[in-house]
């Protein structure tokens, strides 16, 4: 399920050091000549592809990026140290252009990819440089140029990891909410999510997933009752489908077994790949029961269903079982990551 992620940064590369006017002065040596030295030039900045990432969320946070300025020169010819170059992980697939001139500057669509965003300022020369037959005491010297500065617009086409399933008022969305900073339309009647809407889960810097909260499927979506066959067609294309369930006897139906069961059949319809595909149960609305009954109705409907998979229990409004169900999931990517690395590389 293909998304885009967008965000704009600031990128600066680092100022050229300055040359100096300097004179050799030892003893007995009164003219010693010019001795100025030449500046470093500014560190530029790269971006690079890298593996592991793959959203743009932790630009989010961190806007603007900033290479080392080049060093003054100092005196006996002693060249300034250059500024250290700006390396910026981004994720493999990311447009990079400029935000000004709507120059596309780059596409990185693979591992280690680099391109220059921003070329560092030259340096500066010292006076030494400007020695000459009818010049032996000059004392003029040049300053570093500026680095380029930047704004840079990154897109990144996304792949949904994750895909939610569910009847209509399951609390997919809610869900959506509780994990990542997306705001989809929750609100208590069916078919509140109209459109697929995207949600980013950054468990810590550079570990984020991508979840897609699908509308609420029915009997028949598979012949396009609904809203319509599409929506299988996005669930197909993720990695793992979060089966959620209400299991609140207030919604809109007291047999969560039945509305289960319903959805595997037409995910059969479908598509057999897609019915065999990775399928978390999740058991939500836990608040709207008392706490006594909870472990009891869970239980059974696992039981009913015959449940051999992962099953977590959540409630997605209060949040309670989101944070143990996120880690889960994002361990559950990593490893299949590694794991299609290691068959890449035999």
């Amino acid at each position: 399920m293909k998304f885009i992620d967008e965000s704009d940064i600031r990128v600066e590369a680092g100022q050229g050091g300055n040359g100096i006017a300097s004179f050799r002065r030892e003893k007995y040596i009164p003219f010693g000549g010019p001795d100025g030295g030449d500046g470093g030039d500014g560190g530029s900045v790269y971006l690079v592809a890298t593996d592991g990432l793959n959203t743009l969320v932790d630009f989010r946070f961190q806007k603007a990026f900033r290479a080392e300025h080049g060093k003054k020169g100092s005196s006996a010819n002693c060249t300034g140290k250059s500024g250290d170059d700006l390396i910026v992980p981004v994720p493999v697939g990311t447009i990079v252009r400029d935000v000004d001139t709507g120059e596309e500057m780059g596409d990185l669509v693979k591992i280690g990819q680099k391109i220059k965003v921003a070329q560092g300022g030259f340096h500066g020369l010292g006076n030494a440089r400007f020695k000459s037959s009818t010049n032996r005491a000059p004392r003029k010297y040049t300053k570093g140029s500026e680095g380029e500065h930047r704004v840079l617009h990154l897109e990144l086409k996304l792949m949904a990891d994750v895909g939610l399933l569910g009847m209509p008022n399951a609390g997919k969305s809610t869900l959506v909410r509780s994990i990542s900073a997306a705001r989809p339309k929750v609100a208590n009647y069916p078919f509140t999510t109209l459109h697929p809407s995207l949600g980013v889960v950054s468990i810590e810097a550079h570990r984020s997933f991508v979840i897609a909260d699908i509308p609420g499927l029915i009997e028949g979506a598979a012949e396009g009752a609904g809203l319509g066959i599409q929506f299988l067609k996005h669930l197909s294309r993720t990695g793992l489908l979060l089966h959620m369930v209400d299991i609140s006897p207030y919604g809109g139906t007291s047999d969560p077994v039945a509305d289960v069961r319903s959805l595997e059949k037409e995910l059969e319809k479908f598509s057999e790949e897609l019915a065999g595909r990775d399928r978390w149960l999740v058991l939500n609305k836990l608040d709207l029961l008392p706490e006594e009954e909870r472990e009891e109705r869970c239980a059974q409907i696992i039981a009913d269903l015959d449940w051999q998979g992962p099953v977590f229990k959540i409630s997605a409004m209060q949040k309670q079982g989101t944070q143990a169900l996120s880690h889960k999931i994002m361990e559950t990517i990593e490893a299949k990551r590694e794991q299609e690395q290691e068959q890449d590389q035999e």
